[in-house]
């Protein structure tokens, strides 16, 4: 058992989970334990954690993050999840989606949990749905919800005695039952008009990030609307539509950097930037290091405390144009 913040911290990055921030404990003596594991793509990782608070910002931000989904269950305790705009309450058996790539908050009892990274190419969940579910407390005492809550519980203990080829086959039928619960629980969180329209935005944009005359205008023309009717739909979002483009086309290139061995100025190319030098100082400006770095790294595991991303999540809240 683990007794104080800073081993439990160390232990949690150690266990491939996510970085976090520490925030409010009640005292630095806890009793706090982590105990991982893998089946096939799938990462499992059981917690017991003290009362308390944490935090992921954007100085936690890490290319490999991007790659995967986070499912949290509340095996025991009490917990607040908030990210997205949304905010889920959970109890024992409920379950809630994180995105490791974006700042979330976390408060809670005293409590024990199962946290699965999923790789994303396997889930295949849509950015529109995505969005749509961040935040949203995921009931584990009914339908899809209570099988795939049933099953983590007992399974972040019972991962050893699997071949190759059995652990993979398992790790589709865990992703699927995730799946079939993500589709249940959009069916409760149906969207407003203007929700489905710029879900349909975003997927425009999400296909399209390497063309570079993707723009305001190219978009409402692909939809039939304004660009005045455009803007308004993102009036309520963290990043104008500008703004997400580019947040979007840098976090690609970040990934590609990391895991590519690419050079920079062929990454930039590749996302729809048409001037290296200038996506060097976006770059810079952005993430508070150099694109370089990744190159020689292989990984922005080695980029140690990158600065916070100014004018955007986790900093003023200053809408960025």
């Amino acid at each position: 058992m683990i007794t104080d913040i800073e081993t439990f911290q160390e232990t949690r990055l150690a266990s491939g989970l996510p970085p976090v921030l520490g925030g409010r404990h009640d005292s630095r003596e806890i009793r706090a334990g982590i105990v991982a594991g893998e089946l096939g793509p799938l990462k499992l990782v059981e917690l017991v954690t003290p009362e308390g608070e944490c935090f992921r910002d954007d100085r936690c931000a890490r290319a490999v993050d991007e790659e995967l989904w986070q499912i949290d269950l509340m095996t025991r305790g009490r917990a607040r999840v908030e990210q997205g705009g949304g905010t889920a309450e959970l109890g024992p058996t409920d379950l809630v989606l994180i995105d490791p790539a974006r700042p979330v908050r976390f408060a809670g009892t005293a409590g024990r949990h199962v946290t699965m990274l999923v790789p994303r190419r396997e889930l295949r969940l849509r950015p529109g749905d995505a969005a749509r579910l961040l935040g949203v407390r995921i009931r584990g005492n009914q339908g899809p919800g209570a099988l795939v809550s049933s099953l983590a519980r007992d399974m972040a203990r019972s991962l050893t005695g699997f071949r190759a080829g059995e652990a993979g086959r398992s790790a589709a039928a865990v992703i699927e039952l995730i799946s079939v619960a993500l589709e249940a629980q959009l069916d409760d969180v149906r969207p407003s008009p203007d929700e489905a329209l710029r879900n349909r935005v975003l997927g425009y944009i999400e296909a399209r990030l390497p063309d570079r005359d993707l723009g305001p205008a190219r978009i409402a023309q692909a939809h039939h609307i304004s660009v005045r009717r455009l803007h308004k739909l993102f009036e309520d979002q963290p990043l104008t539509v500008a703004a997400l483009i580019r947040r979007r086309r840098l976090e690609r290139c970040r990934a590609d950097l990391a895991l590519s061995g690419r050079t920079v100025a062929s990454v930039a190319t590749r996302w729809g930037f048409a001037d290296p030098a200038h996506f060097s100082r976006l770059f810079k400006t952005t993430y508070g290091y150099n694109a370089a770095a990744l190159t020689s790294s292989k990984g922005a595991r080695t980029v140690k405390d990158p600065a916070a991303r100014p004018g955007e999540d986790g900093g003023a809240h200053i809408k960025e144009r």
